[in-house]
Protein backbone atom coordinates (compact mmCIF):
# COMPACT_ATOMS: atom_id res chain seq x y z
CA UNK A 1 0.00 0.00 0.00
CA UNK A 2 2.09 2.75 -1.06
CA UNK A 3 0.32 5.81 -0.88
CA UNK A 4 -0.38 5.16 2.81
CA UNK A 5 3.36 3.34 3.87
CA UNK A 6 1.50 0.36 5.38
CA UNK A 7 3.23 -3.40 5.37
CA UNK A 8 1.29 -5.78 3.32
CA UNK A 9 1.25 -9.72 3.60
CA UNK A 10 3.41 -9.18 0.25
CA UNK A 11 6.13 -7.65 1.87
CA UNK A 12 6.72 -10.94 4.58
CA UNK A 13 8.24 -14.58 3.86
CA UNK A 14 6.06 -16.34 6.98
CA UNK A 15 7.39 -19.70 6.22
CA UNK A 16 7.91 -21.38 9.70
CA UNK A 17 7.57 -17.48 11.48
CA UNK A 18 5.13 -16.98 13.93
CA UNK A 19 2.90 -15.02 13.37
CA UNK A 20 0.52 -12.99 15.75
CA UNK A 21 -2.41 -12.46 14.01
CA UNK A 22 -4.89 -9.57 15.89
CA UNK A 23 -8.66 -9.83 14.59
CA UNK A 24 -11.47 -8.43 15.01
CA UNK A 25 -14.60 -11.08 15.21
CA UNK A 26 -16.34 -9.59 17.96
CA UNK A 27 -19.86 -10.88 16.81
CA UNK A 28 -23.37 -10.75 17.80
CA UNK A 29 -24.90 -12.92 20.19
CA UNK A 30 -28.17 -14.07 21.29
CA UNK A 31 -29.10 -12.76 24.51
CA UNK A 32 -30.41 -15.79 26.11
CA UNK A 33 -28.17 -18.44 24.38
CA UNK A 34 -25.22 -16.52 24.15
CA UNK A 35 -24.53 -18.39 20.68
CA UNK A 36 -23.41 -16.19 17.73
CA UNK A 37 -26.05 -14.75 15.67
CA UNK A 38 -23.88 -12.87 12.85
CA UNK A 39 -21.46 -14.25 11.49
CA UNK A 40 -20.24 -11.83 9.04
CA UNK A 41 -16.70 -10.61 11.03
CA UNK A 42 -15.62 -14.18 11.64
CA UNK A 43 -16.09 -14.97 7.61
CA UNK A 44 -14.23 -11.53 6.93
CA UNK A 45 -10.98 -12.67 8.61
CA UNK A 46 -10.98 -16.74 7.01
CA UNK A 47 -8.87 -15.65 3.88
CA UNK A 48 -6.61 -14.13 5.57
CA UNK A 49 -5.60 -17.07 7.99
CA UNK A 50 -5.85 -19.16 4.92
CA UNK A 51 -3.42 -17.43 3.49
CA UNK A 52 -1.09 -17.18 6.24
CA UNK A 53 -1.53 -21.15 6.98
CA UNK A 54 -0.95 -21.89 3.40
CA UNK A 55 1.98 -19.65 3.51
CA UNK A 56 3.71 -22.18 6.52
CA UNK A 57 3.17 -19.73 8.97
CA UNK A 58 2.26 -20.86 12.99
CA UNK A 59 -0.72 -18.88 13.71
CA UNK A 60 -1.14 -17.29 16.93
CA UNK A 61 -4.56 -15.49 16.98
CA UNK A 62 -5.81 -12.56 18.81
CA UNK A 63 -9.38 -11.03 19.60
CA UNK A 64 -12.27 -9.52 21.73
CA UNK A 65 -15.90 -10.35 22.54
CA UNK A 66 -17.86 -7.82 24.47
CA UNK A 67 -15.87 -5.29 26.47
CA UNK A 68 -16.76 -3.74 30.01
CA UNK A 69 -19.41 -1.38 28.51
CA UNK A 70 -20.77 -4.62 26.84
CA UNK A 71 -20.16 -6.90 29.76
CA UNK A 72 -22.98 -10.00 28.58
CA UNK A 73 -21.52 -10.05 25.66
CA UNK A 74 -17.99 -10.66 27.16
CA UNK A 75 -17.41 -14.36 26.75
CA UNK A 76 -14.99 -17.24 25.82
CA UNK A 77 -14.04 -17.73 22.10
CA UNK A 78 -14.52 -21.39 22.03
CA UNK A 79 -17.91 -20.95 19.46
CA UNK A 80 -15.71 -18.50 17.43
CA UNK A 81 -12.73 -21.09 16.95
CA UNK A 82 -14.96 -23.83 16.07
CA UNK A 83 -16.55 -21.90 13.23
CA UNK A 84 -13.65 -20.41 12.27
CA UNK A 85 -11.87 -24.26 11.93
CA UNK A 86 -15.32 -25.07 9.95
CA UNK A 87 -15.17 -22.32 7.37
CA UNK A 88 -11.29 -22.99 7.09
CA UNK A 89 -11.48 -26.61 6.45
CA UNK A 90 -8.78 -27.57 9.43
CA UNK A 91 -8.55 -27.15 12.97
CA UNK A 92 -8.07 -23.71 14.59
CA UNK A 93 -7.25 -25.18 18.33
CA UNK A 94 -8.59 -22.62 21.24
CA UNK A 95 -7.08 -22.19 24.83
CA UNK A 96 -9.26 -20.04 27.07
CA UNK A 97 -6.10 -18.60 28.34
CA UNK A 98 -4.92 -14.89 26.48
CA UNK A 99 -0.94 -14.89 27.59
CA UNK A 100 -0.68 -16.72 30.61
CA UNK A 101 2.10 -20.09 30.65
CA UNK A 102 -0.19 -22.77 29.40
CA UNK A 103 -1.09 -20.35 25.70
CA UNK A 104 2.65 -19.05 25.90
CA UNK A 105 3.45 -23.03 26.12
CA UNK A 106 0.75 -24.22 22.78
CA UNK A 107 2.56 -21.39 20.87
CA UNK A 108 5.63 -22.14 21.64
CA UNK A 109 4.91 -25.87 20.36
CA UNK A 110 3.19 -24.92 17.07
CA UNK A 111 4.20 -26.49 13.58
CA UNK A 112 3.79 -24.63 10.37
CA UNK A 113 0.22 -24.49 8.67
CA UNK A 114 -1.05 -24.38 12.59
CA UNK A 115 -3.23 -22.22 14.14
CA UNK A 116 -4.48 -21.29 17.48
CA UNK A 117 -7.17 -19.08 19.25
CA UNK A 118 -6.18 -17.37 22.35
CA UNK A 119 -8.70 -16.51 24.83
CA UNK A 120 -10.58 -13.40 25.15
CA UNK A 121 -8.36 -10.02 25.02
CA UNK A 122 -11.24 -8.30 27.16
CA UNK A 123 -9.99 -10.63 30.14
CA UNK A 124 -7.43 -8.47 30.75
CA UNK A 125 -7.79 -5.04 32.23
CA UNK A 126 -5.24 -3.36 29.97
CA UNK A 127 -7.41 -4.16 27.01
CA UNK A 128 -10.63 -2.94 28.14
CA UNK A 129 -12.52 0.59 27.16
CA UNK A 130 -12.86 1.73 30.85
CA UNK A 131 -8.57 1.55 30.61
CA UNK A 132 -8.30 3.15 27.47
CA UNK A 133 -9.81 5.84 28.50
CA UNK A 134 -8.83 6.44 32.10
CA UNK A 135 -5.01 5.40 31.95
CA UNK A 136 -4.05 7.01 28.35
CA UNK A 137 -0.89 4.67 27.60
CA UNK A 138 1.37 5.52 24.60
CA UNK A 139 2.61 2.47 22.47
CA UNK A 140 5.73 2.38 24.37
CA UNK A 141 4.36 2.70 27.67
CA UNK A 142 2.09 -0.50 26.31
CA UNK A 143 5.55 -2.58 26.13
CA UNK A 144 4.95 -3.27 30.00
CA UNK A 145 1.49 -4.29 29.64
CA UNK A 146 1.33 -8.07 30.14
CA UNK A 147 -0.05 -9.23 27.07
CA UNK A 148 2.83 -7.98 25.19
CA UNK A 149 5.64 -8.90 27.90
CA UNK A 150 4.56 -12.49 27.53
CA UNK A 151 3.29 -12.48 23.88
CA UNK A 152 5.65 -10.19 21.47
CA UNK A 153 9.03 -12.56 22.35
CA UNK A 154 7.36 -15.27 20.96
CA UNK A 155 6.31 -13.57 17.66
CA UNK A 156 8.73 -13.60 14.77
CA UNK A 157 5.93 -10.86 12.89
CA UNK A 158 2.61 -9.30 13.45
CA UNK A 159 -0.36 -9.41 11.31
CA UNK A 160 -3.31 -6.53 12.06
CA UNK A 161 -6.34 -7.29 10.54
CA UNK A 162 -9.01 -5.71 12.63
CA UNK A 163 -9.92 -2.17 10.74
CA UNK A 164 -13.19 -2.54 12.77
CA UNK A 165 -11.38 -1.98 16.01
CA UNK A 166 -9.10 0.82 14.45
CA UNK A 167 -9.57 3.34 16.76
CA UNK A 168 -8.82 1.37 20.14
CA UNK A 169 -5.44 2.87 21.85
CA UNK A 170 -5.00 -0.55 23.18
CA UNK A 171 -2.16 -2.88 23.24
CA UNK A 172 -3.20 -5.43 21.41
CA UNK A 173 -3.49 -2.75 18.72
CA UNK A 174 -0.92 -0.68 18.60
CA UNK A 175 2.07 -1.76 20.77
CA UNK A 176 3.33 -5.06 18.97
CA UNK A 177 4.14 -2.74 16.23
CA UNK A 178 6.94 -1.15 18.48
CA UNK A 179 8.73 -4.52 19.27
CA UNK A 180 7.53 -6.54 15.51
CA UNK A 181 8.22 -6.79 11.60
CA UNK A 182 4.47 -5.77 11.20
CA UNK A 183 1.82 -6.38 8.21
CA UNK A 184 -2.11 -4.91 7.45
CA UNK A 185 -4.03 -8.02 6.84
CA UNK A 186 -5.82 -8.09 3.15
CA UNK A 187 -9.37 -7.43 4.85
CA UNK A 188 -7.47 -4.47 6.65
CA UNK A 189 -6.02 -2.65 3.72
CA UNK A 190 -9.57 -3.39 1.55
CA UNK A 191 -11.43 -1.55 4.38
CA UNK A 192 -8.96 1.91 4.23
CA UNK A 193 -9.22 1.38 0.43
CA UNK A 194 -12.77 1.02 -0.10
CA UNK A 195 -13.24 4.25 2.90
CA UNK A 196 -10.44 6.30 0.82
CA UNK A 197 -12.25 6.24 -2.45
CA UNK A 198 -15.50 7.41 -0.72
CA UNK A 199 -13.39 10.00 1.48
CA UNK A 200 -10.60 11.74 -1.36
CA UNK A 201 -11.35 10.32 -4.66
CA UNK A 202 -15.05 10.02 -4.97
CA UNK A 203 -17.05 9.67 -8.46
CA UNK A 204 -19.89 12.77 -8.61
CA UNK A 205 -22.56 13.15 -7.28
CA UNK A 206 -21.47 11.89 -4.18
CA UNK A 207 -24.20 11.11 -1.41
CA UNK A 208 -24.02 10.19 2.03
CA UNK A 209 -27.19 8.08 4.01
CA UNK A 210 -26.77 9.11 7.47
CA UNK A 211 -29.62 7.94 9.61
CA UNK A 212 -29.99 5.46 12.71
CA UNK A 213 -30.24 6.32 15.89
CA UNK A 214 -26.43 6.48 16.92
CA UNK A 215 -27.05 10.29 15.74
CA UNK A 216 -23.34 11.07 17.20
CA UNK A 217 -21.77 8.85 14.09
CA UNK A 218 -23.63 11.11 11.79
CA UNK A 219 -23.13 14.09 13.36
CA UNK A 220 -19.39 13.05 13.67
CA UNK A 221 -18.82 12.76 10.03
CA UNK A 222 -20.93 15.65 8.36
CA UNK A 223 -18.84 18.88 8.71
CA UNK A 224 -15.88 16.78 7.25
CA UNK A 225 -17.26 15.39 4.08
CA UNK A 226 -18.93 18.62 3.44
CA UNK A 227 -16.24 21.04 4.22
CA UNK A 228 -13.94 19.50 1.57
CA UNK A 229 -16.31 18.42 -0.93
CA UNK A 230 -16.95 14.63 -0.75
CA UNK A 231 -20.58 14.54 -0.13
CA UNK A 232 -22.56 16.47 -3.00
CA UNK A 233 -25.60 15.61 -1.05
CA UNK A 234 -26.57 14.61 2.59
CA UNK A 235 -29.96 12.07 3.05
CA UNK A 236 -31.04 12.02 6.29
CA UNK A 237 -33.26 9.78 7.97
CA UNK A 238 -33.77 8.00 11.47
CA UNK A 239 -33.49 10.16 14.00
CA UNK A 240 -31.40 12.45 12.31
CA UNK A 241 -33.21 13.29 10.24
CA UNK A 242 -36.12 14.75 12.61
CA UNK A 243 -33.42 16.30 14.36
CA UNK A 244 -32.73 18.23 11.42
CA UNK A 245 -35.97 19.55 11.52
CA UNK A 246 -36.29 20.12 15.27
CA UNK A 247 -33.22 22.41 14.73
CA UNK A 248 -34.85 24.96 12.55
CA UNK A 249 -37.85 24.61 15.39
CA UNK A 250 -40.17 22.16 14.06
CA UNK A 251 -42.49 20.56 16.78
CA UNK A 252 -43.09 17.13 15.93
CA UNK A 253 -44.69 16.39 19.22
CA UNK A 254 -44.66 15.42 22.92
CA UNK A 255 -44.03 11.86 22.56
CA UNK A 256 -41.02 12.23 19.58
CA UNK A 257 -39.61 15.12 21.56
CA UNK A 258 -39.76 13.60 25.05
CA UNK A 259 -38.12 11.15 23.21
CA UNK A 260 -35.23 13.46 22.23
CA UNK A 261 -34.67 15.47 25.11
CA UNK A 262 -34.75 12.00 27.76
CA UNK A 263 -31.54 10.97 25.80
CA UNK A 264 -30.20 14.35 25.52
CA UNK A 265 -29.82 14.33 21.68
CA UNK A 266 -31.47 18.30 22.11
CA UNK A 267 -27.18 18.64 21.85
CA UNK A 268 -26.85 18.30 18.27
CA UNK A 269 -29.47 20.91 17.51
CA UNK A 270 -26.90 23.76 17.28
CA UNK A 271 -24.48 22.09 15.00
CA UNK A 272 -27.67 21.02 12.89
CA UNK A 273 -28.96 24.31 13.06
CA UNK A 274 -25.29 25.79 11.85
CA UNK A 275 -25.10 22.54 9.11
CA UNK A 276 -28.15 24.00 7.78
CA UNK A 277 -27.69 27.42 7.75
CA UNK A 278 -23.81 27.21 5.85
CA UNK A 279 -24.90 23.76 3.85
CA UNK A 280 -28.66 23.89 3.35
CA UNK A 281 -28.86 23.17 -0.29
CA UNK A 282 -26.84 20.14 0.55
CA UNK A 283 -29.11 18.41 2.60
CA UNK A 284 -32.16 16.04 1.75
CA UNK A 285 -34.26 15.60 4.97
CA UNK A 286 -37.32 13.67 5.88
CA UNK A 287 -40.51 14.83 4.12
CA UNK A 288 -43.23 12.59 5.65
CA UNK A 289 -42.78 10.40 8.21
CA UNK A 290 -44.33 6.88 9.49
CA UNK A 291 -45.92 5.93 13.18
CA UNK A 292 -47.63 3.08 14.86
CA UNK A 293 -51.37 3.66 15.48
CA UNK A 294 -53.36 0.31 16.39
CA UNK A 295 -50.53 -2.31 15.16
CA UNK A 296 -51.63 0.04 11.54
CA UNK A 297 -48.63 1.70 10.39
CA UNK A 298 -49.53 5.31 9.72
CA UNK A 299 -48.27 8.02 7.61
CA UNK A 300 -47.97 12.00 7.99
CA UNK A 301 -46.55 14.73 6.08
CA UNK A 302 -44.17 17.04 7.85
CA UNK A 303 -46.82 19.73 6.90
CA UNK A 304 -49.21 17.87 9.38
CA UNK A 305 -47.48 17.64 12.38
CA UNK A 306 -47.04 17.67 15.38
CA UNK A 307 -49.00 14.51 16.39
CA UNK A 308 -48.50 14.46 20.04
CA UNK A 309 -48.77 10.42 20.39
CA UNK A 310 -46.40 9.30 18.06
CA UNK A 311 -43.02 8.16 18.07
CA UNK A 312 -41.26 8.37 13.96
CA UNK A 313 -40.03 5.04 13.82
CA UNK A 314 -39.75 5.36 9.84
CA UNK A 315 -39.53 7.65 6.84
CA UNK A 316 -42.53 7.97 4.68
CA UNK A 317 -43.45 6.72 1.04
CA UNK A 318 -42.85 10.18 -0.24
CA UNK A 319 -39.43 10.69 1.32
CA UNK A 320 -38.66 6.82 0.16
CA UNK A 321 -39.56 8.31 -3.46
CA UNK A 322 -37.51 11.23 -3.40
CA UNK A 323 -34.05 9.63 -2.17
CA UNK A 324 -34.66 7.15 -4.82
CA UNK A 325 -34.13 9.60 -7.52
CA UNK A 326 -30.95 11.02 -5.71
CA UNK A 327 -29.60 7.71 -5.39
CA UNK A 328 -30.39 6.75 -9.05
CA UNK A 329 -28.71 9.82 -10.27
CA UNK A 330 -25.79 8.93 -7.88
CA UNK A 331 -22.11 7.73 -8.55
CA UNK A 332 -20.58 7.13 -5.01
CA UNK A 333 -23.13 6.48 -2.17
CA UNK A 334 -21.90 6.12 1.34
CA UNK A 335 -24.48 4.71 4.19
CA UNK A 336 -24.34 4.39 7.71
CA UNK A 337 -27.94 4.05 9.87
CA UNK A 338 -30.91 2.85 9.03
CA UNK A 339 -33.96 4.70 7.44
CA UNK A 340 -35.96 3.01 10.49
CA UNK A 341 -36.58 0.91 13.50
CA UNK A 342 -36.46 -2.10 10.98
CA UNK A 343 -35.41 -4.80 13.94
CA UNK A 344 -38.46 -4.20 15.72
CA UNK A 345 -41.28 -4.02 14.10
CA UNK A 346 -42.66 -4.99 10.60
CA UNK A 347 -44.32 -1.60 9.82
CA UNK A 348 -41.11 0.23 10.46
CA UNK A 349 -38.50 -1.70 7.74
CA UNK A 350 -40.37 -0.21 4.37
CA UNK A 351 -38.02 3.19 4.49
CA UNK A 352 -34.91 0.88 5.28
CA UNK A 353 -35.97 -1.66 2.77
CA UNK A 354 -36.63 0.11 0.21
CA UNK A 355 -33.81 2.46 0.32
CA UNK A 356 -30.67 -0.32 0.96
CA UNK A 357 -31.78 -2.20 -1.99
CA UNK A 358 -32.27 1.00 -4.66
CA UNK A 359 -28.61 1.39 -3.53
CA UNK A 360 -28.01 -2.13 -3.77
CA UNK A 361 -29.54 -2.25 -7.54
CA UNK A 362 -27.75 1.20 -8.60
CA UNK A 363 -24.61 1.45 -10.81
CA UNK A 364 -23.10 3.56 -7.86
CA UNK A 365 -20.20 2.98 -6.16
CA UNK A 366 -21.55 1.75 -2.49
CA UNK A 367 -19.83 1.31 0.51
CA UNK A 368 -22.39 0.13 3.60
CA UNK A 369 -21.01 0.06 7.22
CA UNK A 370 -22.02 0.41 10.72
CA UNK A 371 -23.70 -3.16 12.71
CA UNK A 372 -26.86 -1.98 11.81
CA UNK A 373 -26.63 -1.01 8.65
CA UNK A 374 -24.82 -4.40 7.92
CA UNK A 375 -26.61 -6.52 9.64
CA UNK A 376 -29.71 -4.81 7.82
CA UNK A 377 -28.44 -5.48 4.48
CA UNK A 378 -28.20 -8.78 5.59
CA UNK A 379 -31.81 -9.14 5.87
CA UNK A 380 -33.15 -7.43 3.90
CA UNK A 381 -31.04 -7.56 0.50
CA UNK A 382 -30.82 -10.72 -1.26
CA UNK A 383 -27.20 -11.12 -2.17
CA UNK A 384 -26.41 -8.14 -0.27
CA UNK A 385 -22.15 -8.80 -0.17
CA UNK A 386 -22.54 -9.25 -4.05
CA UNK A 387 -25.11 -6.11 -4.55
CA UNK A 388 -22.94 -3.39 -2.31
CA UNK A 389 -19.82 -2.24 -3.76
CA UNK A 390 -18.21 -2.89 -0.12
CA UNK A 391 -19.75 -3.95 2.75
CA UNK A 392 -17.89 -2.27 5.86
CA UNK A 393 -16.71 -4.52 9.15
CA UNK A 394 -16.57 -1.41 10.60
CA UNK A 395 -18.51 1.55 12.90
CA UNK A 396 -16.42 3.51 15.19
CA UNK A 397 -13.67 3.29 12.85
CA UNK A 398 -15.58 3.89 9.95
CA UNK A 399 -16.56 7.05 11.42
CA UNK A 400 -13.77 8.32 12.59
CA UNK A 401 -11.55 7.79 9.45
CA UNK A 402 -14.29 9.50 7.49
CA UNK A 403 -14.38 12.36 10.21
CA UNK A 404 -10.63 12.98 8.97
CA UNK A 405 -8.82 11.79 12.29
CA UNK A 406 -6.12 9.32 11.88
CA UNK A 407 -7.08 6.02 13.72
CA UNK A 408 -4.39 4.80 16.43
CA UNK A 409 -3.97 1.62 14.38
CA UNK A 410 -2.76 3.61 10.94
CA UNK A 411 -0.42 5.87 12.74
CA UNK A 412 1.38 2.67 14.40
CA UNK A 413 1.12 0.94 11.15
CA UNK A 414 2.51 3.49 9.42
CA UNK A 415 5.43 3.78 12.45
CA UNK A 416 6.37 0.53 11.23
CA UNK A 417 6.24 0.64 7.88
CA UNK A 418 9.21 -1.14 6.18
CA UNK A 419 10.57 -2.80 9.90
CA UNK A 420 11.47 -6.38 8.79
Amino acid sequence: MKDLKINTLDDFDFYDKTVILRVDINSPLDPKTKKIVNENRINKVVPTIKELLNKGAKLAIIAHQGDSLDYFNLIPLEEHAKKLSEKIGAEIKYIDDVAGPAAQNLIKNLKKGEAILLGNLRYLSEEISTFEDTVKLSPKEMLNTFLIRHLAPLGDIYVNEAFSAAHRNAPSMVAFEELLPTAGGRLLISEINALSTVMKNPQKPSIFVLGGLKVSDAFGMMKQVLENGTADKILTCGVTGIIMHMSLGKSFGKKQEKFIYDRSLNKFFEPAKEFMKKWGDKFINPIDFAYENNGKRIEVSLDDLPVNDALFLDIGTKTIELFKKEINNAKTIFVNGPAGAYDQNKNFEKGTYEIWNAIADSNAYSVIGGGDSVSAAHKLVKDAEKKFSYICTAGGAMVRFLSGKELPLIKALKKAYRKR
